[in-house]
């Protein structure tokens, strides 16, 4: 059965990273990426734009992006959204044996120890760290958990339905969603920080403008 990856986010908006990171994992993983907008996350602040204004912007981005597509169940959960849900329902809809993976950030991933039940995730899906220089550090405990999931070939996460931890290196890349917020807040353009369409839909919608 083929790889079926999710690789979640504000996506606040989407921009030109998070496109790279999503197409480097489809081609190096031969996978599927959907890509999951979070719903109420505990752990971040609250979107600035709304969920459809988010799902729009997404939208267009992958509009010429194949094995992409936008996963919308954390939009449509009532009350908190946590990872460990979002996977449970996955395994449960693709059943025990589907090999599952979920990307995250160094950063998120150096973070992990914090989420719900993040010990779980490791037995419901395989771990992809997108990489980037100077990361933040882990902590002994995520350490501790991943000796022994490691592996470098791709091919293994389609050999078994969850619990190895790869990492790969898309490149770095200069854009964060914050970033792109404070550009359109100080007037700059957003060309090569964002695809041409979301920057149009942006404009268009007099989103992240500075508050007067």
């Amino acid at each position: 059965m083929a790889l079926y990856a999710i690789y979640g986010g504000a996506f606040d908006p989407v921009h030109c990273g998070h496109l790279a990171v999503a197409c480097h994992a489809r081609d190096v993983l031969d996978a599927d990426i959907a890509l999951v907008p979070t719903g109420d996350p505990r752990h971040r602040a609250p979107a600035h734009a709304n969920a459809a204004q988010r799902v729009a912007m997404l939208d267009l981005a992958i509009a010429h992006q194949p094995r992409l597509r936008i996963d919308t169940r954390e939009l449509q959960r009532n009350g908190p959204s946590f990872t460990i849900d979002t996977l449970a329902e996955l395994r449960a809809e693709r059943g025990s044996q589907a090999p599952l993976a979920m990307i995250v950030g160094a950063d998120a991933f150096a973070g992990l120890p914090g989420w719900q039940r993040w010990r779980e995730l490791f037995g419901l899906a395989h771990i992809v760290v997108a990489s980037r220089p100077h990361p933040a550090p882990r902590p002994a405990t995520l350490e501790a958990e991943i000796a022994g999931r490691q592996c470098r070939e791709p091919a293994r996460l389609h050999q078994q339905p969850a619990g190895l931890v790869l990492e790969l290196a898309p490149g770095d890349w200069p854009q964060s969603s914050s970033d792109v917020r404070q550009r359109r807040a100080d007037g700059l353009t957003l060309a090569g920080w964002v695809p041409d369409a979301v920057a149009d839909y942006i404009a268009r919608h007099g989103l992240y403008r500075r508050e007067s």
